[in-house]
């Protein structure tokens, strides 16, 4: 492979910065006002706006890189690591989000604490807090994987600037910035297409040299892993904070709805051309470690190319992390700063922003602790999965569910996901169906064990009339 000249890399830095420069401007131009605009946009974004922000939560540098990453060794069946996101959203969209718009809750601890209390809803806070934190570690690893190897731009750098966007923004800036962003990614994820094809001949070449399992819809995954990912990725976008912050943005209940499905659309394409880079990234470059799958094309590439491609993949790393750290900020300020010092409209929306700050930062003292991309992805959505089968179970088998089994059944199936993670998913049980299972098992056993809590009849009133929109 060649490397870049010194004129060349001053080229592809230079429309990186322009770029960086460009949209920070408008980021200021479009900055919140009040707490209400940062946190939701003032409930009025378009259903397009709200599905492409969607979408880019789910795809971002963790995703883009990670799915490569595990293609290179996997085969195409990789492309279902975002496959599921797109199951995910289409079953969201058809029975969860006119739901939670509908609550008028924009924290997923605010609509569980409808259900099951305020304990129940500072221990969805706190895993939520937990699981989002870990998933902001990967986007900095994926980001510095995707540019380092044309540009050697630091951790440090890229949190700085995609700091500045959600802190000065919220989610009105973040989410017509995504539209930019996104928009620059698609071009890049299809130059690097283009450019695999071309490097590689084709398809036909592939299929003659490489092993069979890199072309059949399992590859060298096995079907409970699979399974695992849909799961986890459905569970996940059933309670992930910042998929619900960004449905209470829209308009109306049906918007709300419609962006979910419209997402659900704009996953497939890009998780066949993810899959499809990472194979070819293996025919090529059979010896190279397998995070660089995708930025390796970069290589081949003129400088101009190589800059739209870097500047895709920045603003890949900038959707991602602006808007797990804005989701994070957003249930600490809600869930434990403004219940215990009660701060006026103004200080709210300035602790906010101090709070974004801290936690665009805080994510770098982990980064040489992450392991591979994928995994720590999937293992995040078990942890939020179980949030979501706790939250399903009070909504449609409501006869089952108690404040005290919600309570044990979240906190235990957290230290169990997260135990059976760091041992390397025992017996080659995945941790996704720890997380799906611990929570219901111990919800019934409550059921039989305990009596139901005195309060949980009127809380099945509130829950009728939400199910009944």
């Amino acid at each position: 492979m060649k490397s870049f000249s010194y004129w060349d890399t001053a080229i592809i830095v230079g429309m990186v910065i322009a770029y960086i420069v460009v949209t920070n401007l408008v980021s200021i131009k479009l900055c919140s006002k009040n707490s209400e605009q940062f946190m939701v946009a003032g409930r009025s974004m378009p259903a397009i706006v709200v599905a492409i922000l969607l979408m880019s939560e789910f795809i971002g540098a963790k995703s883009t890189v990670g799915t490569s990453q595990e293609a290179f060794s996997a085969g195409l069946a990789a492309s279902w690591s975002v496959l599921a996101a797109a199951i995910g959203f289409l079953l969201f969209g058809l029975f969860m989000a006119k739901c939670l718009y509908v609550s008028g809750e924009f924290t997923i601890s605010g609509f569980i604490a409808k259900r099951y209390g305020n304990t129940a809803k500072l221990i969805v806070s706190a895993i939520m807090i937990y699981a989002l934190f870990l998933v902001n570690v990967g986007n900095y690893v994926s980001g510095v994987a995707a540019i380092s190897t044309v540009l050697r731009i630091n951790l440090t750098t890229a949190a700085i600037v995609s700091t500045i966007y959600f802190v000065w923004g919220g989610l009105k800036s973040v989410a017509y910035l995504t539209i930019v962003h996104s928009a620059v990614k698609l071009i890049g994820i299809g130059i690097l297409v283009a450019m695999a094809w071309k490097l590689a001949g084709g398809v036909t070449p592939m299929v003659k040299a490489m092993p069979a399992h890199y072309f059949t819809w399992s590859g060298a995954l096995s079907g409970g892993t699979i399974g695992a990912w849909i799961i986890g990725t459905a569970g996940a976008i059933f309670s992930t904070q910042f998929i619900i912050q960004a449905i209470s943005a829209t308009r109306s209940p049906e918007a709300a709805r419609n962006s979910s499905l419209m997402a659900a659309f704009l996953c497939v394409p890009i998780s066949i051309a993810l899959g499809f880079i990472g194979v070819v990234a293996k025919f090529l470059y059979p010896d190279i470690k397998s995070l660089y799958a995708l930025p390796v094309f970069l290589q081949h590439m003129n400088p101009l190319l190589a800059g739209i491609v870097t500047t895709s993949l920045v603003a890949s790393i900038f959707v991602s992390v602006c808007t797990v750290a804005l989701a994070i900020a957003l249930l600490v300020v809600k869930d434990f700063y403004v219940p215990r010092y009660n701060p006026t409209p103004e200080v709210e929306l300035r602790i906010t922003r101090w709070i974004s700050l801290v936690l665009g930062f805080l994510p770098l003292v982990f980064v040489l602790f992450v392991p591979q991309i994928l995994a720590l992805s999937f293992f995040t959505r078990a942890l939020r999965l179980s949030v979501s089968v706790v939250a399903l179970i009070g909504i449609y088998m409501p006869f089952f569910s108690s404040k005290r089994g919600a309570i044990w059944g979240l906190v235990l199936a957290t230290l169990a996901t997260t135990a059976w993670y760091l041992l390397g998913n025992p017996f080659g049980i995945d941790n996704m169906y720890v997380a799906l299972i611990t929570p219901a098992v111990v919800l019934v056993f409550g059921k039989l064990l305990f009596h139901r809590d005195a309060s949980d009849a009127v809380q099945d009133e509130h829950l009728a009339t939400h199910k009944s929109h």
